[in-house]
């Protein structure tokens, strides 16, 4: 991707020249600037390089999809991040959860005004 075409995003907001064996090249295009500034603001691009290289090349393109997660989460909200996002998550399932119970609780008290009147023959 590097080379004779046009530079990464990574590159282009670096303003380096994209070499053919850029690490960013594959996973931040030309086309995308924000997705690699995103990252770039928060985690910083030698600890993108870092974690780039740590990571089998098979799994770099979760490993950035993860990058751009996570950056977004942080720009959003810049103590919880992805954290706050699980716990506001976790709230509303819990919420839910109580709904249901009720729902529940309410379709087994009809069910059972049913039979009842069945039962008795309506009276």
């Amino acid at each position: 991707m590097g080379g004779t075409s046009s530079p990464c995003a990574s590159c282009k907001l670096l303003r380096r020249r994209c070499s053919p064996d850029c690490i960013f090249a594959p996973y931040f295009p030309s086309n995308d600037l924000c997705k690699f500034a995103m990252v770039h603001k928060v985690f910083g691009c030698s600890n993108i390089t870092k974690i780039l290289k740590n990571v089998p090349v098979e799994q770099r393109g979760d490993a950035v999809r993860s990058l751009v997660y996570e950056a977004n989460a942080r720009i959003r909200n810049p103590v919880y991040g992805c954290v706050g996002i699980i716990s506001k998550l976790e709230t509303q399932v819990l919420e839910l959860q109580m709904q249901l119970a009720v729902v529940e609780e309410e379709i087994l008290s009809i069910k059972m005004q049913q039979e009842f009147i069945f039962t008795n023959g309506g009276t």
